[in-house]
């Protein structure tokens, strides 16, 4: 791992998304402020771009995972965002279908098992992450932030680690300070660690550094499992 400066249990069940979960520890008080209008018309701007530009990519690759293996090209998986709320995030299908039927929700591994091989190169570049240009345009998620858990692991991480719960402060990213920094082998501490250093830290300054460090982790396929 890259080395970085660094100066609640919820109640999960079968839900629709737009559940708030409810944390009986401290959250803390969501980031608002004009750093927040800014980072919000950023996302916007740079979302409307990226949803244009991503168009032609993502209909490649959703041609190329049905011609590949059983199952839908896009699917959409619950997670916990702002303030425990919940949304349904939208990515190109990486592994086969019905690969957690046996395990349930699991934390990635390197090398997984359940990932395809056109799903393992588009973890590598993040391509199976651009259809969530659509979520920032939504209002679901930014383009840098905490990236957004599943309720199951948001569960037990927040019972294990107490100040993981805070990195629900701020809306969640498709990319983040602790991808940058950790890339996917980290763990579940580290990350909360570096997400909530990000919220202390936030800008949209921050947030461009984040994004050119995004895109050179694409292209180098650093961290990728």
């Amino acid at each position: 791992m890259k080395q970085v400066e660094i100066n609640e249990t919820v109640k999960v069940g079968r839900v629709h998304p737009q559940t708030n979960y409810h944390f009986p520890m401290m959250i803390g008080k969501p980031v608002s402020g004009w750093k927040l209008v800014l980072k919000r018309v950023f996302d916007l701007i740079v979302g409307l771009i990226g949803t244009v530009l991503s168009l032609p990519v993502v209909l490649v690759f959703a041609i190329f995972v049905k011609l590949t293996s059983k199952g839908p090209a896009f699917y959409k998986q619950e997670r916990v965002g702002l303030m425990g709320k919940s949304f349904n995030v939208i990515k190109l299908r990486s592994m086969y279908q019905d690969a957690e039927a046996r395990t349930g929700a699991v934390w990635a591994q390197k090398n997984d098992p359940r990932i395809t091989p056109i799903g393992r190169f588009m973890r590598k570049t993040r391509i199976d992450e651009l259809p969530q240009f659509w979520n920032v345009l939504r209002g679901d998620m930014s383009l840098v932030g905490p990236r957004p858990e599943r309720p199951v692991l948001t569960e037990k991480f927040s019972q294990q680690f107490p100040d993981f719960p805070k990195r629900l402060r701020i809306i969640p990213g498709i990319t983040g300070y602790a991808q940058i920094n950790g890339g996917y082998d980290i763990t579940p501490d580290e990350k909360c660690k570096l997400d909530n250093y990000y919220i202390e830290h936030f800008s949209v300054w921050f947030d461009i550094r984040m994004l050119f460090g995004t895109v050179k982790i694409v292209f180098t396929g650093d961290g990728a499992r």
